[in-house]
């Protein structure tokens, strides 16, 4: 098993967004104050929601499920929030553009590969449904072809995909972009940096899950010291020290499998092959059915969960996907007023 990081330490070469809140700090007026509070009290909340009771149940596509839910919530939340604060994208430094714009590629980037991964996995399920079929029929031919199904049905899901190579990558870089713009002159500017400081915290946390549960590695797996003086802090602190160590204590046990609705499919698997393979006496023709049915039920319950899980994703791509949209066309618009002569032809955004 890979060795845990050490946590990634808060450092601001750019100025620290929490300075704002201190005695040398500029001081929020209180409707700032309070919109940053509402965001941030909602964050905790959210979090702690995802905080599973029992730890067995963080690595499944449940779980998963609800933690893009959650993501794609807080990621619609940040554009109330600037639609609050009244801060138009012409008043934005172009540090904070070029920071969002090339954190946006990134998560499209990932999220093309989870997607990819989630369509792999569901494609296990046609080797699921001929097994099932070909099962129905206790003719020596199809029972050696069920197994054949059932080999195919644990090489696919034991292959790697390569598409998840680069996310560790594309994690170090959004690693790298908890790093903030220095804020002047602005205290609008600095309730967005320290919101969006939280959007991207808790975007590193699950898309590094995602990364390690679908790569198998716990080296995806990313563990960040946030500073306590935030409201979310403590909710975050817990969530992830559940999580990654829940995932890296699995990782250690080395199984074929490990989400658990998988888990489940393998389990009624690994009970039918060898009543296929080897025959049945009198004494297992009820346990073979009785497995049968089992496979038939969690294989149809992998097939859903995994559609869900593909949906949320597809939904954060486009969440993600029009707020970048949204922020170059309105640059367009912006840098056309500006300056009337150059139309609609040749706008450079330059960061």
């Amino acid at each position: 098993m890979s060795q845990p990081q050490e946590p990634h330490r808060p450092f601001f070469p750019f100025g620290n967004p929490f300075r704002m809140l201190s005695p040398k700090g500029s001081q929020l007026s209180p409707r700032l104050l309070s919109l940053l509070n509402t965001f941030e009290e909602a964050l905790a909340a959210r979090l702690r929601k995802l905080n599973p009771k029992d730890k067995g149940d963080v690595l499944s596509f449940t779980w998963m499920k609800l933690a893009m839910e959650s993501l794609c919530e807080t990621h619609t939340v940040i554009k109330t929030l600037i639609t609050e604060l009244e801060l138009p994208v012409t008043e934005w430094d172009e540090k904070w553009i070029d920071v969002y714009l090339d954190i946006t590629v990134k998560l499209l980037d990932i999220c093309i590969a989870f997607s990819s991964e989630l369509s792999r996995l569901n494609q296990s399920h046609l080797f699921l449904q001929c097994a099932l079929h070909k099962l129905e029929s206790n003719t020596s031919e199809k029972l050696v072809r069920a197994c054949s199904s059932l080999d195919s049905w644990r090489q696919h899901i034991g292959s790697k995909n390569p598409r998840l190579e680069n996310c560790k990558s594309i994690l170090g870089s959004l690693v790298d972009s908890l790093t903030l713009p220095k804020v002047k002159n602005s205290a609008k500017g600095k309730v967005l940096m320290r919101a969006m400081y939280g959007v991207k915290v808790q975007t590193v946390f699950v898309c590094s899950v995602f990364a390690a549960a679908f790569s198998v590695n716990s080296e995806n797996l990313i563990d960040l010291d946030v500073p306590n003086t935030i409201l979310w802090a403590q909710a975050y602190s817990d969530l992830q020290t559940t999580v990654n160590g829940e995932i890296r204590e699995v990782f250690s046990r080395g199984k074929f499998t490990f989400l658990k609705e998988l888990d489940e499919v393998e389990t009624v698997v690994n009970n039918l092959y060898p009543m296929i393979q080897d025959g049945m006496g009198p004494t297992e023709v009820e346990a073979f059915s009785s497995s049968f049915s089992d496979l038939g039920r969690r294989a149809e319950k992998l097939s859903q969960v995994l559609d869900f899980l593909a949906k949320e994703v597809d939904g954060f791509f486009k969440i993600v996907l029009s707020g970048r949209d949204a922020l170059l066309c309105n640059l367009r618009v912006s840098d056309t007023v500006s300056d009337p002569s150059r139309g609609n032809n040749g706008e450079q955004v330059t960061g």
